[in-house]
């Protein structure tokens, strides 16, 4: 059994990605970015006003201002502005030369026709200036990046209209077990619905990864070698759920051998899912799973997803909180790293969910987040700050 730092360091060693494709920027909102992205012009582009107002010299804003001509954005002021003179601009527009205060319409009054005057004691400048924000040439986006709505906002502002992207990892999930039976089938005496293949294949996609639902392996070892080889040799990974611990049927290390799968590791020091298998192709990556639903969720979040985005350039950095726990906690073995189902209080603490083990699906679907007891800690006093990730 390892454990879990030197599982990821095993699991990160030597990522095969996945190439790269262009797409239509429209079409690559959470895409992986596999180039960096520069500016093909300066941001803002001119001198724009940031308000409705007049364009005039600040120096000028303790006399009349005689009003030239109004200008809306998008349109071209037809001449600068001298001593004593103003322009009318909307928010956008262009500010004139010889112009470098823009007083807000709501400051002024008309003293007379095509005259106004600053009514105000003080004013901002109201400008933004040329290239304030970005320079032409500028990295205004960087390879690696997970896209993002306000990243596609930029995009557009750019030109950046095909971006090279990763090409997306496709991943193949397997449900093993002579005692399941699909969800739009009633069970039969002795069997459960599979819970754990559209969990999974649902936490594929949640990955922003393509996921292929390939069904359920019965519990013979034909049945398990040609599913597996399949699997292997047409996606660039392989989930299973089931048929990795100790068990009579418990098949899949031996036949992912037989398939020429390096096995990296196969127990891992961490609760729930120690029974966790990792190994790899010359093509495919492999995880087989342990088959209750709570540690094949958590053992993806921590393990499977990691390792896809990294196979598309991505370094996944989990959101994680630190809060204190609500009331005293004290577990019997501190052997392995557990992660525990949490919410979050009402006063900004970590309330465990009520949470029967592994096989308690329940206890996660009302979870707001997981917390993180490290190896060797058997108890954390109320009050304490512990580790959480949200989902």
């Amino acid at each position: 059994m390892i454990s879990f730092e030197k599982a990821m360091e095993i699991i990160m060693t030597d990522v095969r990605t996945t190439g790269s494709e262009r797409v239509d920027f429209n079409e690559a909102l959470y895409r992986i970015l596999v180039e960096d992205v520069f500016s093909d012009v300066d941001m803002p582009p001119f001198n724009k006003s940031a308000v409705d107002g007049y364009a005039c010299r600040f120096a000028d804003l303790q006399q009349p201002l005689h009003v030239l001509e109004v200008i809306a954005a998008g349109s071209l002021p037809s001449r600068g502005i001298g001593p004593g003179e103003c322009i009318k601009v909307m928010t956008g527009a262009m500010v004139p030369e010889g112009a470098d205060t823009v007083i807000m319409v709501e400051d002024t009054e008309e003293t007379e026709a095509g005259v106004i005057r600053f009514t105000s004691g003080k004013t901002a400048t109201n400008i933004a200036w040329k290239a304030e924000d970005v320079k032409n040439g500028d990295k205004v986006l960087e390879k690696g990046l997970l896209i993002m709505p306000q990243h596609l906002a930029i995009m557009a502002s750019v030109g950046c209209v095909n971006p090279l992207v990763a090409r997306q990892p496709h991943v193949a999930v397997l449900s093993t077990g002579d005692e399941l039976v699909e969800p739009y089938h009633a069970p039969r005496p002795g069997s459960i619905r599979n819970s754990n293949g559209f969990q999974l294949a649902a936490q594929v996609k949640d990955a922003h990864c393509l996921v292929s639902y390939l069904g359920i392996i019965p519990d013979n070892e034909q049945a398990t070698q040609q599913a597996i080889s399949h699997a292997l040799e047409n996606f660039d990974m392989v989930i299973l759920s089931g048929g990795v611990s100790m068990g009579d049927f418990d098949f899949v290390p031996r036949i992912m051998k037989q398939n020429n799968v390096e096995i990296l590791f196969r127990k891992v020091a961490v609760k729930p899912g120690r029974p966790t298998v990792f190994g790899r192709t010359h093509k495919s990556y492999i995880f087989g799973l342990p088959g209750n639903p709570v540690s094949s969720f958590i053992n993806f979040e921590i393990f499977a997803k990691p390792l896809l985005y990294r196979m598309m350039g991505h370094n996944h950095q989990p959101g994680e909180l630190s809060l204190p726990l609500a009331m005293d906690l004290v577990r019997k073995k501190a052997d392995r790293m557990e992660w525990l189902p949490v919410k979050f209080s009402g006063e900004g603490s970590v309330i465990p969910v009520n949470y029967h083990g592994s096989a308690h699906i329940h206890a996660l679907s009302l979870a707001q987040g997981l917390m993180c007891i490290p190896q060797g800690i058997s108890e954390i006093k109320k009050g304490a700050p512990v580790h959480v990730r949200p989902i």
